[in-house]
């Protein structure tokens, strides 16, 4: 019996054998070995072929079918997939009747299990590349990744297949192991991108040689950044203040920079201060949870109310005002000597008004110029005549014109900020973030007008040359820092500054200074004066509270 029943598994194995040999058209003894030396002999020629084939690939535009082409072609088994990003689910869906809602041991028990589960798990944690779709045409609007490690390779296969997504806005790198050289490579591979791209997050992502700046290059087209969480200390602060501006270059392009969640202190917030003194760009920016202190917190306060140029600021200021009027002698009729004089005079005088303006200047006030100097006197005494603004010499008779022309110059001279400013405040009610997105358009398509820092107006104080501070910063947030009631009091000082600007600017049009500013939760109490009055200065300048009361007094009225 027991040779009866070993005789059928003998048999068995060796029954299908011959069955698919014959339908596969193999030799019989040779078939087992052609089947297994199958594969052998067709990867050689794949990874012969690897370099050569990703090159020739022309992409679909469909990120799916892209990818997993390229990462088969560069040699990969196995490679995350391209997913459509989860939307959290609402616990229930408000109905009429409240007998439909389900009570709260029910939504304890159905997230429990959905949170438990195996495959939820598995799936969670299983790398992907997560994507936000436009709703109406399914492309590709927003890349998501994260928790696993995007190599170099791999960003070689991002370099060709998102050249095709012309609708792509942002990329989100969170914790994806990031080094100095692959951010080189990310790098260069956004300038392949849509010019839809303007949003970058890379958190997350430490780097031994804080090379983020890279980012904000001048000729960069990142509207918004966000380098949360990455480590950055004094030093990667000072590479980023540099690149927001120096005395000599300005990134024109950046909205929104997020610095939250780092070990940023006093040293690196006056190198960010340092940026945020000639840059006429940035709207958001965000120090919160890092570890400033009231040594970091008076720098950030002196670029929000007018500050001391120093003495190499005011050499470069006068060696553009210097060539600023030799390029507008060359551009206007060699017939008008005389109104190439008196325009000169009116530009020493103002110290800040566009060319546009001073061109007009001069086709008004050409026939009401007197005889007088000539281009050689002129020449001798320029810059004397600019020192001499505030000096003793006209001071009666330039105190009254200089008013009015401050008035022109406001006029005259680029409004890209004004622009953002008064047509932000009908849409600023929702979220700081999407009130960046509606003002970055303006930004990015004016940047080629913007003036100089240095030629706008400016004040002369004891022989001292101060210029009016950032007021294009919208908001600026330093929750959770170590700022004690010292640097409370300069902020307090910048703040009643603005609001008193604000107050006597009205009527023009024109950047007014912070909209928004958190202090909360750092080294003094909620109950400090100087604290107290912050927020009653901020709270009627805050959009997002306008908004609030608008809407209570609207439904208030109806009822």
């Amino acid at each position: 019996m027991s040779g009866e029943a070993s005789a059928p598994p003998v048999a068995s194995p060796r029954a299908p054998r011959p069955g698919i040999q014959k339908s596969s058209s193999a030799v019989t003894r040779k078939g087992d070995r052609g089947a297994k030396e199958k594969p052998t002999t067709v990867l050689p020629p794949v990874g012969e072929e690897e370099p050569k084939n990703p090159e020739e690939y022309q992409g679909t535009g469909v990120l799916e079918v892209d990818f997993a082409e390229l990462c088969t072609r560069w040699g990969y088994t196995d490679f995350p997939k391209v997913v459509t990003r989860p939307r959290p689910h609402p616990t229930f869906v408000p109905s009429a009747s409240t007998s439909e809602k389900p009570t709260v041991d029910e939504q304890r028990l159905s997230g429990s299990c959905s949170l438990n589960s195996l495959e939820s798990k598995y799936e969670f944690f299983r790398p992907t590349i997560q994507v936000e779709l436009e709703p109406e045409d399914k492309s590709v609007k927003e890349i998501y990744i994260r928790g696993w490690k995007v190599e170099e390779r791999i960003l070689g296969i991002f370099s060709k297949c998102l050249t095709s997504l012309s609708q792509l806005q942002a990329i989100n790198l969170w914790k994806v192991g990031l080094t100095d050289k692959t951010l080189t490579t990310f790098i260069a591979l956004l300038p392949l991108c849509s010019s839809t791209l303007r949003k970058v997050s890379l958190e997350g992502n430490p780097l031994p040689e804080q090379s983020y700046h890279k980012l904000m290059a001048v000729d960069s087209t990142i509207a918004h950044l966000s380098l949360r969480n990455n480590n950055i200390d004094d030093h990667g602060a000072q590479l980023l203040g540099q690149a927001l501006s120096t005395l000599h270059s300005c990134n024109r392009t950046l909205v929104s920079l997020n610095l939250g969640f780092n070990h940023i202190g006093d040293e690196g917030a006056g190198y960010i201060a340092d940026g945020l003194r000639f840059n006429r760009s940035l709207l958001w920016l965000s120090l919160a949870h890092n570890r400033i202190q009231d040594k970091g917190a008076l720098k950030l306060a002196e670029v929000l109310r007018p500050f001391e140029l120093t003495h190499t600021e005011v050499v470069e200021r006068r060696r553009l005002l210097l060539e600023k009027g030799l390029q507008e002698r060359s551009r206007s009729p060699s017939t008008s000597r005389h109104g190439d004089s008196k325009t000169e005079r009116e530009k020493n005088q103002l110290m800040g008004v566009s060319s546009f303006a001073m061109v007009e200047k001069d086709k008004t006030q050409t026939t009401k110029t007197p005889k007088g100097l000539g281009k050689k006197k002129e020449k001798s005494g320029e810059v004397v005549k600019k020192e001499e603004k505030s000096g003793s010499g006209q001071l009666p008779t330039q105190g009254t014109p200089k008013k009015e022309d401050s008035t022109k110059a406001g006029k005259g001279k680029v409004t890209i900020p004004e622009q953002k400013l008064s047509k932000g405040k009908g849409t600023k009610t929702g979220s700081k973030e999407k009130r960046s997105i509606l003002l970055e358009s303006e930004l990015v398509g004016e940047t080629t007008e913007m003036v100089n820092p240095l030629l706008e107006p400016v004040e002369h104080r004891d022989g001292k040359v101060f210029m009016p501070g950032n007021k294009v910063l919208l908001h600026l947030n330093l929750l959770r820092n170590r700022i004690t009631e010292v640097g409370l009091e300069a902020f307090l000082t910048a703040v009643q500054y603005q609001a008193q600007f604000s107050k006597s600017k009205s009527a023009s049009k024109g950047p007014m200074g912070l909209l928004w500013l958190s202090l909360a939760k750092n080294c003094f109490s909620p109950q400090c004066p100087a604290y107290t009055t912050i927020q009653e200065l901020m709270l009627p300048r805050d959009p997002v509270s306008k908004a609030k009361h608008k809407e209570a007094a609207a439904v208030a009225s109806s009822t």
